[in-house]
């Protein structure tokens, strides 16, 4: 059981390798809470892949291949049943932004109700930390303590639960040391949820600031988002983070980012995307300008919505019951 646990552990850490970028590619930080990867608009010109993830969740889009124009027509139908709560044959703005913020969080729930049913294989109302950390790092207990504090992969695992642990208990509202499926979900997505967000400037805080002064330097800015050696040229975006960290990043300009400066680097100030978008779609679509959407006006803009591309329908539906 040891050995299985430590190539879950493993799994994650590959996991987490195989998403880093190349020294070249920009890594960001940044919480935009963006409906789509795509960019809206490409050299000015409206990019449609950004509206079809944005109406469908970023996972569905992968199906995007072979379905014919008329099954699209067909199916995009169905939906706009489910998305017109009320029955009344019309679809509104809000109707609209409803589907699209379940669409965005649908991946959040399905990979907490997959882990909850991985770690609670008996479904009891409540994970404890000790089944927890059993389950996910009771591999250590076979490690002496020497290994944990020289060898590299164990220096790494003692790390993560220190951070679990401290996650855990920000988690654990009522502090009775067991975690319901809310605060599971809080545990497993902080970003998500209000009280949870402190804990992401924290972990930021701490895989960055490298000599663990309580601060940012420019030096660890740049570090940790570019590694390149010292005989490559930097490519041209590096130095324009050099400036941002300087002129924005560095409010009191003191050569440092404390807590509350990374905060507003990581988690700029709220921007209701979904909101943005539903007003995007309706205007593309509401070709009479009454301010509603009728099923005949969604389907005849169904490229606007869906594409002539394939997608697991079928599953969306399923699972949105509770809308």
């Amino acid at each position: 059981m040891a050995g299985a646990q430590k190539v879950c552990v493993l799994l994650l850490l590959v996991a987490a390798a195989a998403t880093k970028p190349a020294d070249d590619d920009k890594k960001s930080r940044v919480m935009h809470n963006e409906l789509s990867d795509e960019e809206h608009y490409v050299q000015e010109e409206h990019n449609p892949d950004y509206d079809h993830e944005a109406f469908l969740g970023q996972d569905e889009a992968d199906y995007y291949d072979t379905l014919p124009p008329e099954e699209s027509k067909r199916r995009l139908g169905v939906i706009v049943d489910k998305i017109d709560g009320d029955g009344d044959g019309k679809v509104t703005q809000l109707e609209l932004k409803q589907w699209i913020d379940y669409t965005q969080k649908r991946y959040i729930l399905d990979d907490v109700k997959r882990q909850w049913n991985s770690q609670n294989p008996k479904n009891n109302p409540k994970l404890s930390w000790t089944e927890y950390k059993e389950l996910v790092y009771g591999f250590m207990d076979n490690m002496g303590s020497d290994e944990l504090a020289d060898d590299e992969e164990g220096a790494t695992y003692a790390q993560m639960l220190t951070r679990d642990e401290r996650r855990w208990k920000l988690a654990d509202v009522d502090s009775d040391g067991a975690l319901t499926f809310e605060e599971f979900s809080d545990f497993l997505h902080p970003e998500e949820s209000q009280h949870m967000k402190d804990i992401v400037i924290v972990e930021t805080m701490d895989d960055i600031d490298k000599d663990k002064d309580g601060k940012i330097s420019i030096e660890e800015y740049i570090g940790d988002m570019y590694t390149g050696s010292d005989d490559e040229t930097e490519p041209s975006w590096v130095n324009s983070e050099r400036e941002q960290f300087t002129q924005f990043r560095d409010k009191n300009q003191d050569g440092y980012m404390d807590k509350e400066e990374v905060r507003g680097w990581i988690i700029p100030p709220d921007y209701d995307h979904s909101n943005a978008e539903s007003k995007h779609l309706m205007t593309e679509a509401d070709v009479d300008g009454d301010g509603v959407l009728t099923k005949d006006e969604i389907l005849e803009k169904y490229d606007v919505f869906v594409g002539s591309q394939v997608t697991d329908f079928g599953e969306a539906l399923n699972r949105h019951d509770e809308f």
